[in-house]
C-alpha cells in the first residue's frame, strides 16, 4: 500500500494482471517469435538502404527505418502483454468465465449467438471471441445457464438469456 497521508486515498502498489486463456498466451508468444525471426531481415533492409547514399532523400531508407521501428514497437507491446498476463484456466462448472463458450438468446427478437469469453488481449470478433470488458462479456460474467442478464451498451440496454455454457 502506498500511504498518501490520507487513509481514504491509499492506493495499492500491486500490478494489475490481465486474465487470458492459455491459447491467447501462446498466440502472443508465437507472434513474438515470428517478429523476432523477421527482425534480422528488417535490419539488413535498413543497412542496405543506408548504403544507397543521401539519407535525406532516400525513400527506401525512410521506409526501412519506419518498418523496423514498427516491428520494435509491436515487440515491446506484446512483451508487456505477456508480462502482465495471467493464464486463466476455467473451472468445470456452469458459470460464465474466461475460456468458456456461451450461447445466449436476445430476448427482444429471440435470435441466438455464441461467443467465447476471452481476456482483453485476445479479442477477435471475426472468430466469435469477445472480451470480459465488452458490454455482453461483462454482463455474462459469473452468471449461469438460464439466467437473464441486462446488457448495458453505450446507446441501449437489452436483455439476453444464457442458453448454454461450455468449457
Amino acid at each position: 500500500m502506498l500511504y498518501t497521508g490520507n487513509h481514504q486515498e491509499e492506493q495499492s502498489m500491486e500490478p494489475h494482471f490481465n486474465k487470458i486463456t492459455k491459447y491467447g498466451y501462446e498466440k502472443i508468444e508465437a507472434e513474438i517469435r515470428e517478429l523476432e525471426n523477421s527482425r534480422p531481415a528488417k535490419i539488413k533492409n535498413l543497412a542496405d538502404a543506408r548504403a544507397l547514399g543521401d539519407l535525406s532523400e532516400n525513400a527506401e531508407y525512410s521506409s526501412a527505418k519506419r518498418d523496423l521501428r514498427h516491428l520494435e514497437s509491436r515487440l515491446r507491446f506484446l512483451r508487456k502483454q505477456l508480462q502482465y498476463a495471467q493464464v486463466y484456466t476455467p473451472s468445470d462448472n456452469d458459470t460464465v468465465e474466461i475460456g468458456k463458450t456461451v450461447t445466449f438468446e436476445f430476448m427482444d427478437d429471440h435470435s441466438t449467438d455464441t461467443y467465447e469469453i476471452v481476456g482483453t488481449p485476445e479479442v477477435d470478433i471475426d472468430h466469435n471471441k469477445i472480451s470480459i470488458a465488452s458490454p455482453i462479456g461483462a454482463a455474462l460474467l459469473n452468471h449461469h445457464s438460464g439466467d437473464v442478464v441486462t446488457v448495458s451498451a453505450p446507446q441501449l440496454t437489452y436483455k439476453i438469456k444464457i442458453i448454454s455454457i461450455k468449457v
